[in-house]
């Protein structure tokens, strides 16, 4: 699969495997999506059984360059999420 996973893709799973309305499946969707995103925010964190775990680290302030002109800038800190995988969810990917 070389689509984007999207919300309304995720819905209609919900819909045709479990029979939950396509709207109420959105709503299902976002809560998740968002309740993920709430976690890492406040915790750092997000610990998903037999998927994997997402985690925020924090990238310190470093020297780059423009790639077009060549001249040297400032990147500044940032917060970037990281995923690593379940050994379940590598198995199943490799078998």
């Amino acid at each position: 699969m070389t689509e984007t996973v999207t919300r309304a893709y995720l819905a209609d799973i919900f819909y045709s495997r479990v029979g939950i309305p396509f709207t109420e499946s959105l709503v299902l969707v976002d809560t998740i999506l968002d309740g993920i995103s709430d976690s890492l925010k406040n915790e750092g964190h997000v610990k998903i059984p037999r998927f994997g775990s997402f985690t925020v680290r924090k990238k310190q302030p470093r020297q780059g360059r423009n790639p077009k002109t060549g001249q040297e800038a400032l990147i500044s800190a940032r917060n970037v999420v990281s995923f690593y995988p379940s050994k379940t969810l590598k198995n199943q990917i490799n078998t």
